[in-house]
């Protein structure tokens, strides 16, 4: 029988629609994760919110009141290992997961919820960074949406490519040694909004958004996440080549990349959407890697296409 209980939901860092709630969901495989709802009466549809690697349901409250605005309801997830969904590992500050199709077990049991309950159809999907990826496989294995959008997908890690052999070397061995634990080289435990200064940073050029970003951190460090796992990285480039031989899937489909991208790999993103027959990719010019979460004007252009996108696949 499947079953959801309530979960801690933290309205004065998430900053979104009064309706947010969330739920505590066991997976078939026995980890607890966090589904969250913004329900809206008299919806469009859904979107279904995918979060990237640290990130964590409050992050989004501010995208849900802009989806509320243009008409729609939303839901995201902590996957495993991050957020307040069950850390997988006794270093609870480094990403991990056992193997990557097992974020899949948390995509059937957000839908399992949604569908609990009643959450207004059509859905769409929106995936950010890692949850890019995590979308992409979901898509390409029937996931119920009527329409993909992306911001910054993980379809690729950026890198040099003298460190690519390096970094499938080192993260392989380290399987093997049992160090697979142990953060990637150049990787800190702190998570990235308060161990690096706004100036510089590589997610956004808006001082306000990184500010919510560090507050959230500061008043719910369990939330907290720092670098990858070594295993994580392993599993991630595993799972990387293995979709980059697939064809696009046969679904719409919405880009966006920011222009001053430095943390997915960009050619990949750019590979991947030459080929997707029904797929456009918008160039977010001086966007960095949160797209969602840039300048005013940078955000409205990236909600308003997503809507519209949504609207025409209603």
């Amino acid at each position: 029988m499947f079953e959801t209980h309530p979960a801690p939901f933290h309205t004065e860092v998430a900053d979104g629609p009064a309706t947010g709630a969330a739920l505590w969901v066991k997976t078939t495989d026995g980890v607890r994760i966090r589904v969250a709802h913004w329900n809206k009466p008299d919806a469009k549809g859904t979107v279904l919110m995918f979060p990237g690697r640290t990130e964590y349901i409050e992050k989004y409250g501010r995208t849900a009141t802009a989806f509320a605005e243009r008409g729609y309801a939303m839901a995201a997830i902590d996957w495993r290992g991050q957020g307040l969904a069950d850390r997988l590992i006794d270093d609870r500050d480094a990403g991990y997961v056992e193997d990557f199709p097992d974020y899949q077990l948390d995509v059937a049991a957000m839908l399992a919820t949604l569908e609990a309950l009643d959450m207004p159809k059509p859905w769409f999907l929106l995936g950010h960074s890692m949850g890019g990826c995590i979308g992409l496989r979901a898509v390409m294995s029937g996931l119920p949406v009527n329409a993909a959008a992306f911001s910054a997908p993980m379809w690729g890690i950026q890198m040099s490519s003298a460190m690519r052999p390096a970094a499938w070397a080192l993260s392989w061995t380290s399987r093997r040694i049992g160090a697979g634990e142990r953060l990637a080289p150049g990787t800190k435990s702190e998570t990235y909004v308060l161990a690096e200064p706004f100036e510089g940073n590589t997610l956004t050029h808006d001082p306000d958004m990184y500010a919510y970003m560090q507050e959230q951190m500061r008043q719910v460090p369990d939330m907290a996440l720092g670098g990858p796992s070594l295993h994580w990285l392993n599993e991630a480039l595993c799972e990387l080549r293995s979709l980059a031989a697939r064809p696009a899937p046969d679904m719409p489909c919405l880009t966006f990349l920011g222009t001053d991208e430095q943390i997915v790999d960009t050619d990949a993103i750019k590979t991947r959407m030459a080929d997707w027959p029904d797929g456009e990719l918008v160039m977010i010019d001086g966007g960095e890697h949160e797209v969602l979460m840039e300048l005013p004007a940078m955000r409205d252009q990236v909600h308003d296409a997503c809507a519209a996108f949504f609207d025409a696949h209603l």
